[in-house]
C-alpha cells in the first residue's frame, strides 16, 4: 500500500500534455538513445524536435525530467509506484501515454511498461518509440505486448514510410495530403486529441502526425 504523495515521489511525477486526455509520462528528450544520433540528420523526424526547445528547456522542468530518469534508475519502488499512479488517474480516461519527451531507455525499461500494463488492464497504454532493436529484443524473449499496450514505431524521416516489420507504426508529415493511413484531427482541433483515440486503437496500423 502507498500513497498518492508516496507513489508521485517514487516515479518523479506523471506529465500531463495539454493535447493529451489523460496524464502521461515522460523522459528528458536529451537523453534519448536513437532520437539523439537522428537529431543529427537533416530532415529526420527528430531534427526539429519540439521537446528540446520551448518549455522543455527551463531549469526546473529539465530537473524534473532528470528525477524521473533517476527514480526510474534507481528506486526499486518505481513499478509499484506507477501501477498505483495509472490506475488512481486513469479511471475516467482510460488511456495513458507513455514519452511524450523522451524514450525508452533499455529493454528492461520496456519489461517495466508492459508490467504496468498487464497489471492495469481496463487501461489502454500507447507507447511511441525510435527504439526499433529494443523492441525486437523484447519479442524474441517474450513475444507479443499486452492486448491493452500498443507499441508504435515511428518513421526515422519526415515525409518518410512507416517502419517495415512493425504491425503499428506512426509517420510525420509536412501537409495533410501527404498522410499514410490515419491522419491525426488534432490540428483541426485546438491541437487536441478531442474524442480522437486512434492513437490507442490496435485497429488503426498507421497514423500520420502533421510536423510542428
Amino acid at each position: 500500500m502507498t500513497t498518492i504523495k508516496q507513489a508521485w515521489a517514487d516515479v518523479g511525477g506523471l506529465s500531463k500534455p495539454s493535447k493529451m486526455p489523460s496524464h502521461g509520462y515522460s523522459l528528458s528528450a536529451f537523453m534519448c538513445k536513437v532520437g539523439s544520433k537522428l537529431r543529427e540528420i537533416k530532415g529526420s523526424s527528430c531534427a526539429d524536435c519540439y521537446a528540446r526547445k520551448g518549455r522543455y528547456v527551463f531549469s526546473n522542468v529539465q530537473k524534473a525530467l532528470d528525477n524521473r530518469m533517476h527514480q526510474l534508475q534507481n528506486n526499486p519502488n518505481w513499478l509499484r509506484a506507477m501501477i498505483f499512479l495509472v490506475s488512481h488517474y486513469c479511471k475516467k480516461s482510460k488511456v495513458f501515454r507513455w514519452h511524450d519527451s523522451g524514450d525508452l531507455q533499455s529493454v528492461e525499461h520496456l519489461c517495466m511498461i508492459v508490467e504496468i500494463a498487464r497489471a492495469t488492464p481496463n487501461v489502454k497504454h500507447w507507447l511511441p518509440t525510435q527504439e526499433g532493436s529494443m523492441i525486437k529484443q523484447y519479442k524474441n524473449l517474450y513475444g507479443e505486448f499486452p492486448d491493452n499496450l500498443i507499441v508504435r514505431m515511428s518513421a526515422s524521416m519526415v515525409n518518410g514510410v512507416p517502419p517495415k516489420h512493425h504491425t503499428h507504426t506512426s509517420t510525420v508529415a509536412t501537409d495533410t495530403s501527404l498522410a499514410i493511413g490515419h491522419m491525426c484531427p488534432s490540428s483541426l482541433q485546438g491541437n487536441k486529441c478531442g474524442d480522437c483515440r486512434m492513437c490507442w486503437d490496435k485497429n488503426v496500423p498507421n497514423i500520420t502526425y502533421l510536423k510542428h
